[in-house]
């Protein structure tokens, strides 16, 4: 039986190594705007972008040398943190084949895997469309 996809207004698609850039934080920050202004939003992860939502991250990311006494919460946490805000406007998936292939298996409760043919659902539920990165 296939799972119903709630219509978006954007589907921010994240693709590729999520730290090889500011691709997280723009990201994180898109989102959180989208949803200050009143949109739906979903974000769907793939390849190494699944391991963003892993609860084996935490709360907050490896001390700061810099800063000792700063605590900065891990990418789950902000993840977390989002969808609980907002668990009516905010959906978070993930490429099921691209996380069991990177051994990512153990997200937020609320983050959906979906199978690679599912992508599809997802951006006919969205009026529009970002991708974010390569793969």
């Amino acid at each position: 039986m296939a799972r119903h996809i709630p219509p978006t207004d954007i589907l921010l698609t994240v693709m590729g190594e999520p730290h090889s850039s500011d691709r997280v934080t723009s990201v994180l920050r898109m989102t959180q705007a989208l949803l200050d202004r009143g949109a739906r939003v979903a974000v769907w992860t793939c390849g190494y972008a699944t391991l963003l939502t892993q609860r084996s991250l935490g709360d907050a990311k490896p001390r700061n040398l810099a800063s000792w006494d700063t605590d900065y919460p891990s990418t789950a946490a902000l993840v977390a943190e989002l969808l609980d805000a907002h668990p009516d406007r905010l959906y978070w998936y993930g490429c099921r084949f691209c996380s069991d292939d990177r051994g990512a298996t153990d997200h937020l409760p609320q983050v959906v895997l979906r199978p690679p043919a599912g992508y599809a659902a997802n951006v006919a539920a969205a009026r529009k469309t970002l991708t974010v990165g390569v793969i």
